[in-house]
């Protein structure tokens, strides 16, 4: 009898590699707008590239299904203390005490956007172990998941980070709406929310308000560059030496917040309408996958919140550019310039594509890979 060891290739048959490549064509439109903004932010991005493929490789080879009863409630507790220790210790830039620095370092980190990914996997790990009733969940569950999103809702907004919070508010919700809640629930909310929108209001803070006068009159200079330099595109776009409202620095922030605009001055109308359509194609992807698991409650919470995330961002960001929707400082996903919001969309990425890859493997630990067979 000899053994022989044999490699079980056949667990990634369901690895959802059509998933993958549909963001390809965004990260390779959008690396071509910032190179022709600024090559040395292009050479930083490909760094963020490969810092984000390697984040996607650790998180998918994590045994996620195994360590989610210890690790999903202490990483939400830890985000939850970050997110306190910002309101002590948090680091202000441009008015806003959002970051905190890594002692010994001048680097930052941003607990608000790490708190999405414990937000989702807490709500996931939650709903897995007590799934709903096919008339939804009643009131008191209902009130122990909106805790969850709830209190870093709070957090975030009071640093202030109204838009990250916003984002956070409705990622969670839609996540619920997605596995199931009691209609009489939501109707109630939507009739408080109605009645309280004025009260709403008036806690906003004093900039805050500007930006929703500023939408409702007179669009901001940002907002103006940005409708110029989408007009100027036209239908079919424009030459790089003829994009004058971003090669003369007329449009603010091109590459981060407002790179829809210049995609609009170089591309025109066919290219904006072909990034929103890929975006629609990916989210509706997402919420295939939601439904196809439907009973996998882990990964219809991934993929239903990955879908809802780029939805809003997506929806407010290219709002916010044409004039129908406050500016906030919310990126295009997977599109503006940036690290850390690109990292953390790896890192929901990674773990939805284990949790469907890994589905049906019960036994998959770090050295269950390979299998041991005998020989006669």
């Amino acid at each position: 009898m000899e053994p022989i060891i044999k490699t079980n290739k056949t667990i990634y048959k369901n690895f959802s590699y059509f998933l993958l490549l549909q963001i390809m064509p965004l990260l390779v439109i959008s690396s071509y707008l910032i190179k022709e903004i600024n090559p040395h932010l292009f050479e930083k991005q490909m760094i963020y590239y490969v810092i984000a493929f390697i984040v996607f490789l650790v998180s998918f080879f994590i045994p996620w299904r195994r360590i989610m009863w210890w690790f999903v409630p202490l990483f939400y507790i830890a985000n939850l203390g970050l997110l306190i220790a910002v309101e002590f210790v948090g680091k202000t830039i441009l008015g806003a005490q959002r970051w905190i620095e890594i002692p010994g370092t001048t680097m930052t980190i941003q607990p608000s956007e790490f708190i999405k990914v414990s937000v989702i996997m807490m709500l996931g790990y939650l709903i897995s172990q007590k799934p709903p009733p096919e008339s939804g969940y009643g009131l008191l569950k209902f009130i122990i998941l909106s805790v969850v999103i709830v209190i870093p809702f709070i957090l975030i907004a009071k640093e202030p980070d109204l838009g990250t919070a916003l984002v956070l508010l409705i990622t969670g919700y839609g996540i619920l709406y997605i596995v199931g809640i009691n209609w009489k629930i939501w109707a109630t909310i939507f009739i408080v929310l109605g009645l309280s929108a004025p009260l709403l209001y008036g806690q906003l803070k004093p900039y805050q308000k500007k930006r929703v006068t500023d939408f409702v009159g007179k669009p901001s200079y940002h907002v103006r560059q940005a409708l110029i330099a989408i007009g100027s595109g036209g239908m079919e776009g424009q030459k790089k030496e003829e994009a004058t409202q971003t090669q003369l620095k007329f449009l603010p922030v091109s590459s981060t917040d407002f790179i829809f605009a210049y995609l609009g001055e170089r591309f025109g109308f066919k290219g904006m309408m072909v990034v929103i359509g890929l975006y629609i194609l990916l989210i509706f992807h997402l919420l295939y996958i939601s439904a196809k698991f439907a009973s996998d409650y882990l990964i219809k919470a991934f993929a239903s919140g990955l879908a809802f995330l780029l939805f809003v961002y997506m929806c407010v960001n290219i709002y916010m550019v044409i004039g129908m929707a406050p500016v906030v400082g919310l990126p295009l996903p997977m599109f503006s310039y940036g690290g850390t919001s690109f990292i953390i969309f790896a890192v929901i990425f990674g773990i939805l594509q284990n949790l469907i890859t890994f589905k049906d493997y019960n036994r998959y630990t770090s050295d269950s890979k390979i299998t041991m067979i005998s020989k006669s």
